[in-house]
């Protein structure tokens, strides 16, 4: 190729938000000036799950993994001297997409914007929720009618934007093969299309259907992974044509974008991660048949905590470098024809048909949840047993442990903390807001949002006229949960003790002998305080426990300290294990050791799981907490041991 034929670099972003909407506007403005193309805006979990920053189970999760949005003040301020018609902006929100859409469309209208040319993307994918990254509210039925009635909005009013990311991302980082992830994720791109087939006129469902894209991940298996991205392609392609007999090959082009797998980084040696994103970024970037459209980069301490500023920059660098510096774009496809790549393709592509058909012949995704969520549950169990044998090597876990201390962790242990006053003060706001909206135009509008839901309308037009009118997100997924009620998934735990795991009989023996002395069988209650849906590490937990013989309890996630304590009191448990990565340990742990001492619990031991600093650990410590584990504590062999030692009533004496 010559100069002028390169090809355009992708869109260049950073996965951000924190704190407030007036902190992450900063940082947003910063990035772009920076050479960030495209915005990535995190929302922090009482945004994704539907609940205003006063709601008790905000407490402590407010602005701490992404920015909270509680109405359109917030998404004013967020939004502030960022001009939206020249914005592509990628929204990681699910259960309240339409209403953050909402918010969006109503600013872009304050700044002028011509609606119709607003490009961007809202994730909006809640099948991937029930699997994976748990930030749902309603039942699946009533769920992919709201997915479908965000993407008939916009196919009318807002062409130019993708109005569902279908996320196999998070189906990755709960331990999908590459089959699973390719099936599951082209699984739930049909049952959106079928649902929206019937919607719109059939002249018009091709470019409907050209305005569906993907999300996904790129693991440290690089070579697979670019095989993945190309099966991807090929089954796309397959499934537009055969299935829903789109003739112009435009509307089935695999449209993706991507952010490299946070599952792989590590606590250990964290700047080796580095090293990982890199090469995780060559997975999606260096066959042009299948190279991404966005890509935004985890940064090298996202094991540890909230990337700072710099430590954001840096991974941007990498993806500058790599479009701007190298020759990359210079090329045709580097792949074409190559034996091995084409025969892993191929391979690819059979495993994934094969787990399509299991999941047609059970009725799609929508009927296959439960499935599909038990498949990832064994699936990452068997990846974290591999770890464990030392069948798979992770550099600086399981071998090459020895290093120098990382010069990257400077006074603030490596990564921004989020000021609890932030809280607050956002609290503040929203009180002010309330005050001073007009309460008559807010209610009439959620009267007018609640017809519509009765009635079976689409949502869109009526949840505008509530974000400009200045109702909540509280408010709106109130009406929602009215109109369609609340759901709890599958947590893909409850099954028979498995002999897959080696190394386990010592244990078995010892919860057997264990639970002799206390006269009935060890239980074990996990729980998952708090609004964080990333349930993996609990339900391995829960898994390796059942596994060694454990009684266990656990009901999944989303809940409060005061559901946990009871449950630990009416089920007589032993130990109670918590798991909290939002970084809200703090308030949720001290909370639960509250209620557990006036409960009279305060002799069952309980062990927290989950992103901790080393200083949270010791205060954890201090509120009596028996132990603490980070991510570095990959042997679950080990905490099983440690459980098992806890709750020995007759412990041997040391000599």
């Amino acid at each position: 190729m010559t100069e002028t034929q390169k090809d355009r670099p992708w869109l260049i972003r950073t996965y951000a938000g924190h704190s407030t909407a007036a902190a992450s506007n900063a940082l947003y403005r910063g990035n772009l000036a920076k050479g960030q193309t495209g915005l990535s805006v995190a929302f922090d979990l009482p945004t994704q799950t539907g609940y205003d920053s006063d709601h008790v189970l905000a407490k402590g999760e407010v602005g701490k993994v992404g920015v909270p949005v509680c109405h359109l003040g917030d998404m004013r301020t967020l939004f502030d001297q960022i001009p939206l018609e020249q914005m592509n902006t990628s929204m990681t929100i699910n259960a309240t997409a339409p209403w953050l859409l909402s918010l969006y469309i109503a600013v872009a209208e304050e700044q002028g914007a011509d609606v119709s040319k607003l490009q961007g993307t809202v994730q909006n994918d809640l099948i991937k929720e029930y699997l994976s990254r748990g930030t749902y509210i309603c039942p699946p039925k009533p769920s992919l009618k709201l997915i479908a009635d965000v993407a008939e909005y916009c196919y009318q009013n807002v062409p130019k934007w993708n109005p569902m990311n279908v996320c196999s991302y998070h189906l990755q980082e709960a331990g999908a093969t590459p089959e699973q992830e390719l099936a599951f994720a082209l699984a739930t791109a049909t049952a959106v299309l079928d649902e929206l087939r019937p919607r719109v006129p059939a002249e018009d469902f091709p470019t409907l259907v050209g305005r569906i894209s993907f999300f996904v991940n790129a693991g440290i298996r690089f070579v697979t992974e670019m095989c993945k991205m190309r099966a991807f392609v090929d089954l796309w392609d397959e499934i537009c044509l055969e299935r829903y007999g789109v003739e112009e090959a435009k509307y089935r082009r695999f449209r993706y974008g991507v952010q490299v797998n946070s599952l792989g980084l590590t606590e250990q040696q964290p700047e080796n991660n580095v090293y990982r994103i890199l090469i995780e970024m060559l997975a999606v970037t260096l066959s042009k048949k299948a190279r991404a459209r966005a890509v935004q980069l985890p940064a090298w301490n996202e094991a540890l905590g909230l990337p700072r500023p710099w430590d954001q920059q840096w991974s941007m660098r990498m993806q500058q470098i790599l479009a701007y510096e190298t020759d990359l774009l210079e090329y045709e496809d580097l792949f074409d024809g190559n034996p091995a790549v084409d025969a892993k393709v191929e391979a690819l592509k059979e495993g994934a048909r094969q787990e399509l058909a299991q999941l047609d012949g059970m009725g799609g995704a929508v009927s296959s949840i439960e499935y599909m969520k038990g498949r990832l549950v064994e699936s990452n169990a068997d990846r974290l047993n591999r770890i464990e044998k030392n069948e798979t090597i992770v550099v600086g876990v399981n071998k090459f442990q020895q290093g120098e201390p990382s010069p990257l962790m400077g006074e603030d242990g490596g990564i921004m903390v989020v000021d609890p006053a932030v809280e607050q003060e956002q609290i503040a706001r929203l009180n002010e807001w309330r005050a001073e909206r007009d309460e008559a135009a807010v209610q009439a509008a959620l009267a007018e949002l609640r017809e519509t839901t009765k009635a079976g309308g689409n949502v869109m037009p009526a949840s505008i006229k509530a974000a400009k009118a200045g109702a909540t997100t509280g408010e709106w997924a109130a009406e929602m949960r009215a109109a369609f009620g609340e759901y709890r998934g599958p947590t893909g735990v409850a099954r028979g003790i498995s002999n897959k795991t080696e190394g386990l009989d010592d244990i078995r023996e010892a919860v057997d002998a264990v639970s002799d002395k206390l006269g009935r069988r060890l239980k074990f209650l996990v729980g998952k305080p708090g609004l964080d849906g990333h349930s993996n590490g609990a339900e391995q937990i829960a898994f390796r426990a059942r596994d060694c013989g454990m009684d266990i309890e656990y009901e999944g996630i989303r809940l409060t300290p005061e559901e946990i304590v009871k449950a630990a009191q009416e089920d007589d448990v032993h130990v109670v294990g918590l798991s909290i990565l939002s970084g809200s340990h703090i308030p949720l742990v001290e909370d639960v050791m509250n209620r557990m001492r006036s409960a009279g619990l305060g002799d069952i031991p309980v062990v927290v799981g989950g992103i901790i600093p080393d200083e949270d650990a010791q205060r954890l410590l201090g509120f009596g907490v028996a132990k603490v584990y980070t991510p570095k504590d990959f042997e679950l062999n080990r905490i099983m041991m440690d459980i098992v030692t806890l709750v020995d009533p007759t412990p041997v004496a040391a000599e």
